[in-house]
């Protein structure tokens, strides 16, 4: 008698536990991390398992959450052979899934020749390796959604771009990681135009062109360091099941006894008033107008 292969078992596992409504709609599976550590298998595997869920229509990707069940699990299973032909966009395509589920450290060759139940050398012939593969999902995000005219004004115009910037960060956290090097740019067609965009929304003050990349990077920069400390906590939170409040409850009492010692009364002062509140959103509003105001002295000084 055949030993089911560890995948399948572990497919049939969750499956009952989703048939049965043990798992509703919208309810989070284990992430791949979570199976290998708990079922002591290779990550190849615990791929393939939650690749069978996904072709059977039970589950989906959501980005920056992981993998959850779907709203309507379709009744049959849909074969590895009966889907799309491979090409290159149904690599990226797919690759971008599961880095919008698990992050960027998840995307190889490998477990996306997996999920798409090929082997690995079938998507060689249509992308070299994953730096070619990561610049073309980097460039696919980027031409998602058009930015549109810009605005007759500097300042809006900035302000929309770095807005639509940081909306492409949060469908795609793994984004901060991709884009990663401002002194090493890849060639990206869509990512580009974003550039040419900003400099063209700059193209009346009066300033240098040096100077208006430098605004542009520096904008950049701030989203994207904002976008990554996003993507560190996306992935803590599906590595440990915390979410942000519930890690500051157990870590609290070691703040509070390096806090007793009494050598940070000003970094203590901050946590005496209620209203106060830190979080990205507030840094990110925070730190886009401080810029734009001093872009707006800038200009005002090369305009005297």
């Amino acid at each position: 008698m055949q030993t089911e292969p560890p995948y399948l078992r572990i497919a049939g596992e969750l499956r009952r536990r989703i048939v049965s409504g043990e798992l509703a709609p919208g309810d989070r599976l284990p992430s791949t991390r979570a199976i290998v550590r708990e079922r002591g298998v290779a990550m190849a595997t615990a791929t393939k398992a939650l690749s069978v869920l996904r072709h059977e229509g039970l589950v989906r990707a959501v980005p920056g959450v992981g993998t959850v069940v779907a709203e309507r699990p379709a009744p049959g299973v849909v074969g590895a052979g009966s889907g799309p032909a491979l090409s290159r966009e149904r690599i990226v395509r797919t690759a971008i899934e599961l880095a919008d589920a698990e992050g960027l450290p998840a995307v190889s060759m490998r477990r996306v020749a997996t999920t798409l139940s090929t082997s690995t050398m079938a998507l060689y012939r249509h992308v070299p390796g994953k730096t070619e593969l990561v610049r073309l999902m980097s460039d696919e995000v980027f031409g998602e959604r058009p930015l549109g005219a810009a605005p007759r004004d500097w300042r809006p115009g900035l302000e929309l771009a770095a807005r639509w910037l940081r909306s492409v960060y949060g469908r795609h956290p793994w984004m901060a990681q991709a884009v990663a090097s401002f002194t090493r740019p890849t060639a990206s067609p869509h990512a580009m135009r974003y550039t040419e965009w900003v400099l063209r929304a700059l193209a009346g003050t009066g300033l240098p062109a040096y100077t208006k990349l430098h605004i542009h990077l520096t904008l950049f920069a701030h989203v994207q360091g904002l976008a990554m400390a996003g993507d560190m906590e996306t992935q803590a939170r599906q590595d440990t099941g915390l979410s942000a409040a519930q890690w500051m409850v157990r870590n609290e009492p070691q703040f509070d006894a390096i806090s007793a010692s009494g050598d940070y009364p000003f970094l203590n002062s901050l946590f005496e008033h209620d209203e106060f509140e830190l979080d990205l959103d507030s840094l990110f509003e925070f730190g886009l107008r401080r810029t734009l105001d001093g872009i707006a002295v800038m200009i005002g000084e090369t305009s005297a």
